[in-house]
C-alpha cells in the first residue's frame, strides 16, 4: 500500500532500502532523542535486519517517507494487544537534510488516517523527549494533544535525564 500526498509519499520498506537507511540513520543528531531500541551507531547489520523485518509486514505498520522520489526517513506504529487493543505506539524520524521542510507534518497527516481508517486504531500514542520541542510542535500541528509529563522518565544518549511528554490522538 502506498499513501500519496502533495509533498511526500509513504511506501512499504523494500529489500533495497538498507543503504539509504544506513546513511540517514547513522547521523547522531537524527537518533539523539529516539528510543534506545533504535541503535547508534547504526550498522549495516541493523539496517539489513530492520529492512528484512519491515518489508515482510502484512499489514504494513512501518513506511518509508519519500520526498521528491528520495527516501527521507520512516514513520510507523506498533499496535498493542490485550486491554490496549486498538491503541498503537506511534513514531517518525527524518534524515537531517530533510528537516525544516514541513515533511514530518505532511507524513503524519498521511499516516494518521491510515492508522485509524485502514488499521482500525482508536488511539495513537507518542512519547517525546522534552528537549525535542520541534517534534512536539509537529505532533500538535497534527492534532495530537499533550496528555502528561513523565518527570525524569528518560535519559538521552548523552546521559542527560529529562522529562518525557506523553502525546495522544483519538480517532474522530
Amino acid at each position: 500500500m502506498i499513501l500519496r500526498g502533495e509533498s511526500c509519499l509513504l511506501r512499504p520498506y523494500a529489500l533495497g532500502d538498507a543503504s539509504w537507511l544506513l546513511d540517514l540513520a547513522g547521523d547522531y543528531d537524527v537518533v539523539r532523542w529516539m528510543a534506545a531500541s533504535f541503535p547508534h551507531p547504526y550498522t549495516e547489520t541493523d539496517a539489513l535486519d530492520w529492512v528484512a523485518r519491515a518489508s515482510e509486514e502484512r499489514p504494513c505498520e512501518n513506511f518509508v517517507i519519500e520526498f521528491a522520489g528520495e527516501p527521507a526517513g520512516g514513520i510507523g506504529m506498533r499496535p498493542q494487544g490485550g486491554e490496549s487493543r486498538g491503541v498503537a505506539e506511534f513514531g517518525y524520524w527524518l534524515g537531517r537534510r530533510f528537516w525544516g521542510r514541513g515533511l514530518a507534518t505532511a507524513a503524519i497527516r498521511l499516516f494518521v488516517p491510515y492508522a485509524f481508517e485502514e488499521r482500525g486504531m482508536r488511539r495513537l500514542e507518542a512519547l517525546v523527549f522534552s528537549h525535542n520541542v520541534a517534534s512536539a510542535r509537529v505532533l500538535e500541528k497534527c492534532g495530537f494533544e499533550r496528555e502528561g509529563v513523565l518527570r525524569e522518565a528518560v535519559t538521552d544518549r548523552d546521559g542527560i535525564v529529562m522529562d518525557s511528554w506523553q502525546y495522544g490522538r483519538l480517532r474522530g
